[in-house]
């Protein structure tokens, strides 16, 4: 059980804005903290650097055998000055990545064709901040058979959107020559991420087509820019759909199965960002690497996402409540039993009917995403959304969450019994933890939703005073 205990962990231990504590073995060197203060992908007002590293990373035989290694093969920028500790961390860091841009093991051939892939992966910090890996796996241009490649950017920002772009701006440029790629990515470099609903414009030479100017520009609202829900849509039904929610509110362990790398990592993506505003804050591994794959024995909550082609090792391995979902047939390998009746009853059925209404009319992204979101954040608002009433405020500035009396002011026997189990989980008491800092409330799209849905609560009430 020694080398499984040490396989479970998973996502790189990090010091904050710096590289990682990393052994010879990678999966013994990668760390998911018990308890950490905010596992949301970080949402970013603007001004910050894009990213820290564009890498590209290849596979490349083995001294000894026919399996192949990943193996990073270029690297910018090339961080020079640094200091002893900081170089040892650098090192790490980028020694760990290639295991993430190839999480599907070792044993390759060479190809005349492979599906370009698009993914990520999160690496996670002690401090519970998150670097993502925005990954795009392809075969390189050239004849006859080869291997493919990975063009990996190392960022702290969570925007799957614009780095798609970044990404399609990079691979054009290295099917010209890798030269061409390091002036556009020092522009990008040297631009500040734009505030939400902005663009940042950067202008870039391309030999044989002259100067391009690339857009690249945030979503105005911002907290869903690291999420695209079109896959979860695709591979599964509403009614699943609410019940991986139901699982993840309650902590479980979840794990995603799917073929391709992208609806990994979309999905997984997606069903975490249904928390909002509340942040899963265990186990949370997009595309688990194959070493990795004892994470699935672990006692503890995750949500994890691993191939198809590792079903069978995932099928036999000990596992207690756990909610298998298979993404390419659109069912429920394994399950607990009970996940349609986590939720309240009524307050389910209003979730099922808010998604199946004008689903078919909804036609950017942004606006599925918002269709999407927009109940499970109201079923929130519902249920929970009167949080701030219930912090007692003492002198010296800190507050103090009354329990029993924010679950009594719930006058639905269904949402009570509800609440009660919600408010001990991980979820909730993070959420907690940061409204007890401060008086003011954030002024953020959760505290919107319910000022709106209190207003609509008082013109009811007056309404039903008029028609007396």
């Amino acid at each position: 059980m020694d080398g499984l205990g040490r396989r479970l962990r998973a996502s790189l231990r990090l010091k904050r804005g710096h590289g990682g504590s990393h052994q010879d073995n990678p999966g013994e060197s990668i760390k998911e903290p018990e308890r950490t203060q905010d596992h949301s992908l970080p949402v970013f007002a603007g001004g910050q650097h894009f990213f820290e590293y564009l890498l590209v990373v290849s596979l490349k035989k083995k001294r000894s055998g026919d399996d192949y290694e990943p193996t990073i093969t270029y690297q910018f920028p090339k961080r020079e000055n640094l200091l002893r500790g900081q170089q040892e961390e650098e090192e790490r860091l980028l020694k760990a990545i290639p295991l993430f841009c190839f999480p599907d093991g070792n044993e390759w051939a060479s190809l005349t064709e492979y599906p370009r892939e698009t993914f990520s992966f999160v690496l996670t910090n002690v401090d519970g901040s998150r670097k993502i890996g925005y990954c795009r796996r392809l075969l390189p241009a050239g004849p006859g058979p080869r291997l493919p490649k990975v063009y990996c950017i190392i960022s702290c920002i969570g925007s799957f959107g614009l780095f798609s772009k970044i990404l399609d701006e990079v691979e054009k440029r290295h099917q010209i020559s890798m030269a061409v790629i390091y002036p556009f990515m020092q522009g990008l470099r040297e631009a500040a991420f734009p505030a939400p609903g902005k663009t940042v414009t950067l202008k870039s030479f391309i030999p044989d087509s002259g100067t391009e100017f690339i857009s690249l520009t945030r979503p105005l609202d911002s907290h869903l820019e690291h999420v695209d829900f079109s896959s979860l849509l695709h591979c599964l039904h509403f009614e699943q759909i609410i019940q991986i929610f139901a699982s993840a509110v309650l902590e479980r362990k979840i794990i995603f199965l799917a073929d391709g790398l992208s609806t990994l990592s979309q999905c997984i993506h997606a069903a975490a960002a249904l928390l909002y505003p509340f942040s899963w804050a265990h186990t949370y591994i997009p595309v688990v690497p194959e070493s990795l794959l004892a994470t699935v024995c672990c006692p503890t909550p995750f949500m994890v996402g691993v191939q198809m082609r590792f079903r069978q090792e995932v099928m036999d391995s000990p596992m207690e409540e756990v909610l298998l979902v298979d993404l390419c047939k659109g069912t429920f390998l394994l399950s607990v039993g009970d996940e349609k009746d986590i939720l309240p009853p009524k307050l389910q059925d209003d979730i099922l009917s808010s998604l199946g209404q004008g689903i078919n009319e909804l036609k950017t992204a942004e606006q599925i995403n918002e269709h999407v979101s927009g109940p499970f954040v109201k079923f929130f608002v519902k249920t929970v959304g009167h949080y701030a009433s219930y912090i007692k405020w003492e002198a010296n500035g800190q507050g103090r969450f009354q329990e029993r009396s924010f679950c009594k002011a719930l006058t639905s026997k269904t949402n009570r019994r509800f609440v009660k189990k919600f408010v001990k989980t991980q979820l909730f008491s993070l959420f907690i933890q940061e409204a007890e800092k401060s008086k003011n409330s954030p002024a953020g799209y959760f505290q919107q939703k319910i000022l709106e849905y209190e207003e609509q609560k008082k013109q009811k009430k007056s309404k039903e005073k008029t028609v007396r």
